[in-house]
């Protein structure tokens, strides 16, 4: 298994969380098994009155008698008709009930994982937890858990009637017995890990094609599509593998319990035969049990399509309990920062452990500074901006602010200090409102057409046909990618912290409009620290001092005209940009 990949929930968690929401919603179960219970007492009694018609006939009886017995039996189907109804509606409430607290609890802590556990993982493992993992889960949970209780109650029932009515006829029943534990226990042995293969193939599969589709500008300009075309259909390839895998295992294990409850009642019939034959038990009582012989055909089948339905989502549900058990990145303590000044001391930092991608780096930010990181792709600008925002733990040295780590700032106060905006950005399904509220959910109207002012938002916004309570996002109003970033930058506005960290935050708009929301900001950032890292030179000029990041290293650090005139590395790539 990838190292970096969340967690699976061992079997004692996963039981413990069933057991948790079990007991959150046991008044419901309970009604659930009282219900089924008597819904199984009803259909009992079907099989009971048609042997004691047949004794009563064979005995002699009158017609009288039988219409009796049979009105009985006709109110029993009634009966459990109704009974039923009510019970699968509980039941239904039941499931929706108890995946609505599993979601919950999930998508709680699919939004406190680390960010730097999450950017190690990927998004193939995640998206398919969320998604693949999810659905096995609620399919199961809203059917299959109610069913299974119905089947097994019904199960129970149907064998203590059958003993209850005569021991020796219903020894027949168990003959099956053994070929069901058998192929049980062989195929609970193998399905686990079988299952488990299977998820974590499709988890590939989904990081596999999300990275290509993200990167397919770059995949085709360096064409690598031949490349990834191999690495996909290998990926498919190990996703067959283990389908058929787990489908091998059912297909042994089907027939094998089906052989076994289809023998039963010819057991029953051929047994009871003789013991007729020789006066040990009547006519009636062999027909009876033999009719719950063939009465528990239909729980017996269900309940092995739900066992192997259950065991596809008790992986999921490992996987899906397993996003909880991710431990904080930080310990947060209880210093309070001094000072607004930001200070980094022989930070390091390793993606993989021994491959530093940042070399002891020293760097003190004075508040209200603007500070210019300029570079090579590849060189670690964006690692040093996520170390400066707080967002990893740095791997050595330290970054503070006011002489607190900020990995020990709780995060409602870190990001009230430090915020990072960078080239990505997300628009999520929601109003224009909703998703400026992000950054502060008490923010007014009047705050959030402010902060689209300072991003130079506000025309296009109040454009939109239904202004701030326009909806936008997936189904809803398409944003360009600019405005898309224009939203993003207008939540920094609302969160108001005194250092600003932007990672190319302007890329994705074309240079004037960048130039120009750049000179926007400026307003806007007055006082403020800030840290832009960027590509556009422009930005540079207008910092007070420009740090050129190398191999992991600050080669060159102070102000534009002085590192222009040194004629060193920043130099160069500043006639460079010039002459583009």
């Amino acid at each position: 298994m990838n190292p970096n990949q969340l967690p699976i929930a061992d079997r004692a968690e996963v039981n413990r969380t069933v057991g948790r929401l079990f007991r959150r919603h046991r008044g419901q179960l309970s009604g659930v098994a009282v219900l089924h219970t008597l819904a199984a007492l009803a259909g009992l009694v079907g099989p009971f009155l048609l042997g004691r018609i047949i004794d009563e006939v064979a005995g002699g009886t009158t017609i009288g008698a039988v219409d009796q017995l049979a009105l009985v039996l006709l109110g029993a189907v009634v009966a459990q008709a109704v009974i039923t109804r009510y019970a699968q509606r509980l039941s239904m409430i039941f499931g929706e009930e108890v995946f609505a607290d599993l979601r919950e609890e999930f998508m709680d802590a699919v939004t406190r994982l680390p960010l730097s556990t999450v950017e190690k993982a990927g998004t193939g493992d995640l998206v398919a937890r969320t998604t693949n993992d999810v659905n096995k889960l609620q399919h199961a949970v809203r059917f299959g858990v109610p069913r299974v209780l119905v089947c097994v109650v019904t199960i129970v029932l149907t064998l203590v009637a059958s003993f209850l009515t005569s021991p020796l006829v219903a020894l027949g029943l168990l003959t099956g017995v053994p070929l069901i534990a058998v192929a049980t226990r062989w195929y609970l042995k193998r399905a686990t890990p079988g299952y488990l293969r299977e998820s974590a193939a499709y988890a590939t599969i989904n990081g596999s094609i999300t990275e290509s589709v993200e990167g397919a500008r770059t995949t085709d300009a360096l064409h690598l599509g031949e490349r990834i075309r191999r690495r996909i259909d290998r990926d498919i390839r190990e996703a067959f593998d283990a389908e058929s895998y787990t489908l091998g295992l059912r297909l042994r294990l089907i027939p094998s319990l089906d052989a076994a409850v289809a023998i039963a009642p010819i057991v029953v019939v051929l047994w009871g035969g003789w013991l007729v034959s020789q006066d040990l038990v009547s006519v009636g009582t062999v027909a009876t049990i033999a009719m719950y012989g063939h009465q528990m055909g239909g729980p017996v089948f269900d309940l092995v399509f739900w066992l192997d339905e259950l065991q596809v989502a008790a992986v999921a549900l490992a996987r899906v309990v397993g996003v909880g058990l991710v431990g904080p990145d930080r310990e947060a303590g209880t210093a309070v920062p001094t000072s607004e000044e930001v200070r980094a001391h022989a930070v390091r930092y390793a993606y993989r452990e021994g491959h530093d991608v940042l070399h002891g780096i020293d760097l003190d930010l004075a508040p209200g500074e603007r500070l210019a990181v300029v570079g090579p792709s590849g060189a670690g600008k964006s690692t040093l901006g996520r170390m400066l925002a707080g967002i990893h733990p740095p791997t050595g040295g330290t970054v503070t602010v006011g002489d607190v780590p900020l990995v020990e700032l709780p995060l409602e106060d870190l990001r009230q200090h430090v915020a990072l905006v960078t080239q990505e950005h997300h628009v999520f399904v929601g109003s224009l409102a909703e998703n400026l509220r992000l950054a502060d959910t008490t923010a007014s109207d009047d705050a959030l057409w402010e902060a689209l002012g300072a991003v130079d938002a506000g025309g296009w916004a109040a454009a939109l046909p239904d202004g701030l309570t326009t909806e936008v996002g997936s189904g809803g109003h398409t944003l360009s990618p600019a405005q898309a970033q224009q939203v993003a930058l207008a939540r920094l506005v609302l969160l108001d912290p005194h250092t600003l960290v932007l990672d190319e935050a302007t890329s994705l708009l074309d240079p004037r409009a960048a130039r120009h929301l750049e000179r926007s900001l400026n307003a806007v950032l007055t006082g403020r620290t800030v840290v832009a890292i960027a590509h556009r030179l422009h930005t540079a000029h207008d910092a007070d001092r420009v740090a050129v990041v190398d191999g992991g290293r600050i080669t060159e650090i102070g102000p534009h005209e002085e590192l222009v005139a040194a004629g060193g590395d920043y130099a160069r790539l500043w006639h460079s940009w010039q002459h583009e």
